[in-house]
């Protein structure tokens, strides 16, 4: 069964023809943030139309923006300003005849997780988003759910110390609290660097207690991290095991796994997963 998968980012889109889980084709292009929503439009056709071919079931898109799922309109769209309210379902069902759904990136990294990465084996699982931001996907009884107003999993918003926990658990905790980026610090940390080390010690704590917040309001079997942190994994891993291991009740963090992502193009992926979401009942 053969789906395209579209990663809408706030630079580039990325599509991709995906049959079982991998993909056949793909095609990436830069656009430009000054566009106006038409011109944006038509690079999202453009990049459908290089890797569609007939027996496509359906659409799946993957935004960092406010969505409404349930009627596939994009309400912002990341780095984009002319994107404020654009009917991307109804124009992509209208161009292409086949079924669109359309969700924010961090659901499409726990659905994609879910349906084509490692998660495969979970019935409850979250997949966390660390990058410029903290998003989070939930995975609940096999199905993703995103709420009523695609706003569920937001712990990112959640008052935390003097900020909130996207603050101290998303790349904006390097730029803010340290005046470097995570990327420099992963560098440095790769090269030996021991203050560079110091800090994502120090920033294994501060996840790790957003974590327990994930299993006190969730009790997931599994929380997979993707975003450009989590390529620090090894050096953040000891101290949010230890301050996930405070969990007040022990029983559940036997078989409890915090899991990098380690399955190439998981947004493109987890767009195509939005339609195999859809399926199931």
């Amino acid at each position: 069964m053969t789906v395209i998968g579209l990663d809408l980012g706030g630079t580039t889109v990325h599509s991709g023809r995906v049959d079982k889980g991998e993909i056949k084709d793909s095609f990436l292009m830069n656009i430009c943030a000054d566009q106006s929503e038409q011109d944006v439009l038509n690079d999202v056709y453009t990049a459908i139309d290089n890797v569609i071919q007939d027996g496509a079931k359906g659409i799946g898109v993957g935004v960092p923006g406010l969505v409404d799922a349930e009627k596939g309109i994009v309400f912002s769209l990341a780095n984009i300003p002319s994107w404020q309210k654009v009917h991307l379902k109804e124009n992509l069902e209208d161009r292409y005849g086949i079924p669109t759904y359309i969700n924010n990136d961090a659901n499409c990294f726990a659905t994609g997780v879910k349906y084509f990465g490692q998660g495969k084996k979970f019935k409850n699982l979250i997949g966390l988003t660390l990058g410029t931001g903290m998003g989070a996907g939930l995975i609940l009884n096999h199905r993703l759910y995103s709420g009523n107003n695609c706003g569920a999993g937001e712990y990112g918003m959640l008052p935390y110390k003097d900020q909130n926990y996207e603050y101290y658990c998303s790349g904006q905790y390097f730029i803010k609290l340290w005046g470097k980026s995570g990327k420099e610090l992963h560098k440095r940390a790769l090269d030996g660097d021991i203050e560079a080390i110091n800090i994502f010690k120090e920033y294994g704590v501060e996840l790790g207690k957003a974590i327990k917040v994930l299993l006190y309001t969730l009790d997931p079997e599994a929380v997979f991290l993707g975003g450009s942190v989590s390529k620090a994994f090894e050096y953040f891993k000891e101290t949010m095991m230890r301050e996930i291991n405070t969990f007040e009740f022990g029983h559940i963090l036997e078989k409890f796994l915090v899991i990098p992502n380690q399955t190439p193009d998981i947004a493109l992926l987890g767009a195509a997963a939005l339609y195999e979401d859809s399926q199931r009942t």
